[in-house]
């Protein structure tokens, strides 16, 4: 055995997502928004913002503003924009901050230009058939004169209108785009003429160029995960950058007829090596994946036995010679032979971006270039 692995970790590949927005760059043509929420996906915001601007990302963009202040106070200087806010939000501090604010409604647009200080930069958010986060069709006229009128008196700078592809299909994504369009021309009959036009994000910005306009945001595939189901991050040209590993904490000989963890769903056919991984549900590995969650252990293929546990799951080496500190892989870069995030999203009837996202603070992120 060489020396024992780190007891829980997941490596951060900060040269892979600056190679990936290089990559996406070159494909779309436009500059990249760096989506950065949820702590980088599960990656770490800070360092995946520094690495995403490496790689010639030009904004950033979170969900909330607790996102961007963080950043901010990290550090990062770069454009930033935030577009999920509390009901009764003040937007003081993000003006003050140079934060860029998502407008999703006619409360928000009046609060955005009640700033005491600097006036506000805005992206208007438009609903163009998601049914979910933006302006809503039936208050788009009122936000729209509004948003001309105060920028006119100086109390607001519009920078954007954006809105965000269903990826339901081909022929929705495109009618979308043509819904966003016509909101583009309702906009310029009132004065707006926005800077960026923001629409796709990575699904769309692969698979449907017309749709890539002045910019795209990119999340999934800053990371190096594929959006699609049938397509693999290898084949887009993307690199996978999170390795969730951890070194086996314990080995045990048993006999066969072996229950193993909770309600016994899982019994040894045989005489066989049971190997015990410190990582459960409390880390951001999912029960879901019971029984079903594929590993690498000293270079061969295992999966989960028995149910996972808050802190911990078995798997059955058999015959193998597996020792106490041996590394496990339970997903990474599947072009180095390891599971991908997608093998154990499809083990636990999920998405990949939910199985890097839920990777849990108990998990040391080790980044690395």
């Amino acid at each position: 055995m060489t020396d024992a692995h780190p007891f829980r970790e997941a490596t951060i590949d900060l040269g892979a997502i600056a190679d990936n927005v290089r990559h996406l760059r070159a494909l779309t043509g436009v500059p990249v928004i760096g989506v950065v929420k949820a702590d980088g996906y599960g990656h770490g915001a800070p360092a995946v913002a520094t690495a995403a601007l490496a790689g010639g990302a030009s904004r950033l963009g979170t969900a909330t503003l607790e996102e961007s202040f963080a950043l901010r106070r990290a550090g990062i200087t770069a454009p930033l924009l935030a577009w999920l806010h509390a009901p009764g939000q003040r937007f003081d501090e993000a003006v003050d901050a140079r934060i860029e604010l998502g407008i999703s409604s006619y409360p928000q647009l009046l609060a955005a230009s009640e700033t005491s200080s600097s006036p506000a930069s805005v992206h208007l958010k438009v609903d163009t058939g998601l049914s979910r986060n933006g302006i809503a069709t039936h208050e788009l006229e009122r936000v729209l004169a509004e948003a001309a009128r105060l920028e006119r008196i100086g109390r607001i700078r519009i920078v954007g209108i954006f809105s965000h592809l269903s990826g339901a299909g081909p022929d929705d994504d495109r009618a979308q785009l043509a819904r966003y369009n016509e909101i583009i021309a309702q906009a310029e009959s009132f004065g707006i003429r926005p800077e960026i036009r923001h629409l796709a994000a990575t699904a769309g910005a692969i698979s449907l160029p017309e749709a890539r306009l002045d910019a795209v945001r990119i999340g999934l595939g800053l990371y190096g995960l594929s959006p699609f189901a049938g397509r693999t991050s290898a084949e887009l040209g993307l690199r996978p950058a999170m390795t969730l590993s951890a070194a086996v904490a314990a080995v045990r000989r048993v006999p066969v007829g072996t229950g193993v963890s909770y309600d016994y769903a899982y019994r040894t056919e045989r005489e066989t090596t049971l190997a015990l991984v410190p990582l459960g549900y409390a880390d951001g590995v999912p029960r879901q994946a019971s029984d079903r969650g594929p590993v690498l252990i000293g270079g061969r293929p295992y999966r989960v036995c028995g149910r996972i546990a808050m802190d911990q799951f078995v798997v059955d080496v058999g015959d193998a010679d597996v020792a106490v500190g041996d590394e496990v892989v339970l997903f990474g870069d599947p072009t180095l032979g390891r599971p991908s995030a997608a093998d154990w999203a499809d083990a636990a009837g999920t998405i990949n971006y939910e199985i890097v996202t839920r990777i849990g603070d108990r998990v040391p992120r080790r980044t690395v270039s």
